[in-house]
């Protein structure tokens, strides 16, 4: 690829400027290097796509598709996805800093959960209820909602897409996808497999820009019915501002500081390993980020020795290239935090064990594996979310004084066990407040299982059957079996 790209927004079926010609740039993480052009979206942008997204789902073909119709057309996305994860991982790699083999690889791996909902469009039910009143037959069928606002974040766009369109889309509802400012070209590319597989006009929109207006204007419109937001907690409570007009509902993933916790009896190389993928992967920048390591202190100087000695052997570099190990970070801002953090965490006791600054040479938004090591739990860098290659370490003694502190945050997306003890794995996993618990394993996914925080992670579920149920809602319908005429109603009996 080369030359800069210019981009357009999908809106009703139609590849649209913004209405004024606002434009902003997107740059190579890598490079720093502007290579692509994403509209601006107006408030008058994102009425039209919701308006055509809401014209889809009342009179359009969409409206009047049997599920199993719409199981085809996601059979059809997912089997398109799988086809084109090559080409989709490349460009979400040069627009976020993500390694190749991760992107192409998710891109890939997505399909399967588009191959789930497929499957899962006509298998949502009713019941029929046992009522106390004679010669009345009632029942409830699932009813969509209607235009779903799915605001997702530059990273781990194309999952984080998935596990919103998926179920919206089954349930019979239709979208206006929201895509981040700070990396958009990856979920624009996307829109052109809808086209291709199918899709009605209207039924799935994608829109591009900031906050305000693009945010605020798509999430507080009157005819959108829900808002799957994903992001930062700040933009979360403009989200439920915005959302105080048109009632829409609401679910929130928010992101962590999750505790990785480590006992005495763990295997301490499947530990190390889990926890450099925990937090090294994807350069630090996931929402389940294992950033707090929690070390059982007989175990503690072992552990660290060896994943040290890890973390200095990997290989950063262009994210594109199969042998490069961890690549740099989307914004220049993430980087600007992380070093201020680090700084004031060093002033408040912290010891810095390994990286800590930006690798010589390198022009791109790198910055090295970073293990910090804090003598107490009230630190800042403790509990807040860097976005960034930074673990933060702390030894413990006894079960319930690590159970203390790793619930001692507002955060509870997920966390990570290692022990050999099956009793002891599964009081943790009861004991500790998160979402998502893995046990001798660390970011794991699969469309089968839900996922979702508590506290300051947000509330609701994605993926998983019992999310179409989310994207619909009960209607119960009451019908009288009896021939005889209703009574006289001011004729009490």
């Amino acid at each position: 690829m080369s030359g800069l790209q210019n981009y357009r927004m999908l809106i009703g079926g139609e590849w649209v400027a913004a209405s004024d010609g606002g434009t902003f740039d997107s740059r190579n993480p890598s490079t720093g290097e502007v290579w692509s052009r994403v509209p601006e979206a107006t408030e008058q942008d994102v009425d039209r796509a919701v308006r055509a997204a809401h014209e889809a789902f009342t009179t359009g073909p969409w409206a009047r598709m049997t599920p199993t119709e719409r199981g085809r057309h996601l059979r059809r996305l997912a089997e398109l996805l799988a086809d084109r994860s090559e080409e989709l991982g490349r460009i979400e790699t040069i627009d976020t800093g993500k390694m190749l083999k991760e992107t192409r690889w998710q891109a890939k791996y997505i399909a399967e959960f588009f191959q789930f909902y497929a499957g899962c469009a006509d298998k949502i039910s009713g019941e029929t209820l046992p009522i106390d009143k004679p010669d009345l037959f009632v029942f409830t069928k699932r009813a969509p909602l209607g235009v779903v606002a799915a605001v997702v974040p530059w990273n781990s766009q194309l999952f984080l897409a998935a596990v919103k369109v998926g179920p919206a889309l089954a349930a019979g509802n239709t979208v206006v996808l929201k895509a981040s400012e700070h990396a958009s070209a990856a979920m624009l590319e996307f829109g052109r497999l809808f086209e291709e597989a199918g899709f009605p006009p209207g039924v799935i929109n994608i829109v591009t820009g900031h906050g305000d207006p693009c945010g605020r204007a798509l999430t507080g419109h009157k005819l959108v019915a829900r808002v799957s937001f994903t992001g930062g907690p700040g933009a979360a409570r403009h989200v439920l501002e915005n959302t105080k007009n048109n009632f829409a509902e609401v679910s929130l993933e928010l992101g962590g500081k999750s505790p990785f916790i480590v006992f005495d009896d763990a295997d301490i190389e499947s530990a190390v390993n889990a926890s450099i993928a925990g937090i090294f992967g994807a350069t630090g920048q996931s929402c389940v980020a294992g950033s707090r390591l929690y070390l059982h202190e007989d175990i503690a100087d072992e552990f660290l020795e060896r994943m040290i000695a890890q973390a200095r052997e990997i290989k950063i570099g262009d994210p594109l290239a199969e042998e490069t190990q961890m690549g740099p970070l989307c914004t220049s801002g993430q980087r600007d935090r992380i070093e201020s953090e680090l700084t004031f965490a060093v002033k408040e006791g912290a010891t810095v064990l390994t990286g800590g600054k930006r690798p010589e040479g390198m022009p791109g938004l790198f910055f090295e594996p970073t293990i910090v090591a804090c003598p107490r739990q009230d630190l800042r860098i403790v509990d807040t979310e860097l976005f960034g290659p930074v673990l933060c370490v702390q030894r413990f003694r006894t079960e319930d004084e690590v159970i203390e502190l790793a619930n001692d945050t507002e955060h509870g997306l997920a966390a990570g066990i290692f022990t050999r003890d099956s009793a002891r794995s599964l009081r943790m996993a009861d004991a500790v407040r998160a979402g998502i618990v893995w046990v001798n394993t660390y970011r794991v996914v699969s469309p089968i299982a839900e996922f979702g925080g508590v506290k300051g992670s947000g509330y609701g579920r994605e993926s998983g059957f019992q999310a179409m149920y989310d994207y619909t809602r009960p209607k119960t319908v009451w019908m009288n079996t009896s021939d005889a005429p209703m009574a006289n109603p001011f004729v009490m009996r």
